[in-house]
């Protein structure tokens, strides 16, 4: 299988991970009008494709062995056959925890938009998966890493002032038209904000578990290589998805029940959107697990490819302002958090990306 044997390497899986997690989420918002439990069936079919054909190929690929490896070096096919039920058991759910919170994840952005459901949702799950990954294996600067979750943290403090700075701007212009009679306008008020930001802590919080069950699939003689865990997570995602989205169907977090049948009525793009979003996402879980299963001299570890594999928020909230607009017309103090919040960003994840330099 291949692996990375040089820092640099493993560092860009990492970055290759922030930027496809922090980029899934566009399929979704160009699949239009398309209700997101009917888009997540596709995109957990992508999902486990994607993670199928990484394990068949690179997971499969014969390469020299790397003595200081984290993991053993065995073919995906012979991880298979040898690995023990109890590590398929932890990927697997890796794969039913993620899913759950995914869903959650996925509401939040149909509610709150991607610059508020990602910076809130998704870095909360840093913090809980840094500590908790820190805590299976110790890597890198304490200091430096810890540091750098905190800073995160409060970036998400500031994003959440932000959306509702926001939102009172909107409240107090649409006001004189309502004054005025417009009582349509009153009428087809949206769903409160403070709904999506409650999903995104709840999304958060499960997000941060699912890594460190994966982590754990890989430890000792037996357990799984970075694709074959992949693989298992993506068969936890895959058999639970009936589950918990037949779940969302019926009692919705936004709008009426969605019968299964509405599904066949998607279109051929709004289908391959949710096909491509699954992958998309896939890469970066592969591009992540194989960095944090580097050597020694390479190795960023779990807590570190995690924490910077989640500075998706930084490119989700830049898709969100950038193209979709989500902030458009806000005003000089809500622009200012904004550029607070992009800064903290950016700060925090340098400080995780040099913490593997200062062990």
């Amino acid at each position: 299988m291949m692996i990375p044997t040089t820092y640099a390497v493993a560092l860009g899986l990492t970055v290759l991970t922030m930027l496809c997690w922090g980029s899934w989420a566009n399929t979704m918002k160009m699949s239009g009008k398309w209700r997101f439990e009917l888009f997540y069936f596709d995109y957990t079919l992508g999902l486990f494709l994607a993670a199928l054909i990484a394990a068949l190929t690179f997971g499969s690929y014969e390469m020299e062995t790397v003595v200081d490896s984290a993991t053993p070096a065995f073919s995906f096919l012979d991880n298979m056959a040898i690995g023990s039920k109890r590590s398929m058991a932890y990927a697997a759910a890796g794969g039913v925890i993620f899913n759950l919170a995914n869903l959650l994840l996925v509401a939040a952005i149909a509610i709150a938009g991607l610059s508020v459901a990602f910076p809130v949702g998704i870095g909360i799950a840093l913090i809980v998966g840094t500590l908790l990954n820190y805590m299976l294996k110790p890597s890198g600067s304490p200091t430096l890493l810890f540091g750098g979750a905190s800073v995160i943290l409060v970036a998400i403090i500031v994003t959440a002032m932000a959306h509702s700075a926001y939102a009172k701007s909107k409240a107090r212009a649409a006001a004189p038209a309502v004054a005025a009679g417009n009582r349509a306008m009153l009428n087809k008020r949206g769903p409160s904000p403070v709904k999506g930001i409650v999903i995104s802590v709840v999304s958060g919080i499960l997000m941060g578990l699912f890594y460190p069950l994966v982590e754990l699939s890989k430890r000792g003689d037996l357990g799984m290589g970075p694709y074959a865990a992949t693989f298992c997570f993506a068969v936890g995602v895959l058999l639970s998805t009936p589950l918990f989205n037949l779940f969302f169907m019926n009692l919705p977090v936004e709008g009426e029940p969605v019968g299964f049948m509405e599904y066949f009525k998607g279109t051929t793009k709004q289908h391959l959107l949710g096909l491509l979003g699954g992958a998309i996402w896939s890469v970066g879980m592969v591009s992540n697990i194989v960095a944090s299963s580097a050597g020694k001299s390479a190795t960023v570890g779990p807590a570190v490819s995690y924490a910077i594999g989640q500075g998706a928020t930084l490119v989700s909230t830049l898709w969100g302002l950038l193209l979709w607009k989500e902030f458009a017309g806000a005003d000089s103090k809500v622009r200012g958090l904004i550029l607070l919040m992009l800064a903290l960003f950016v700060g925090g994840l340098a400080m995780l990306s040099l913490a593997p330099l200062y062990k």
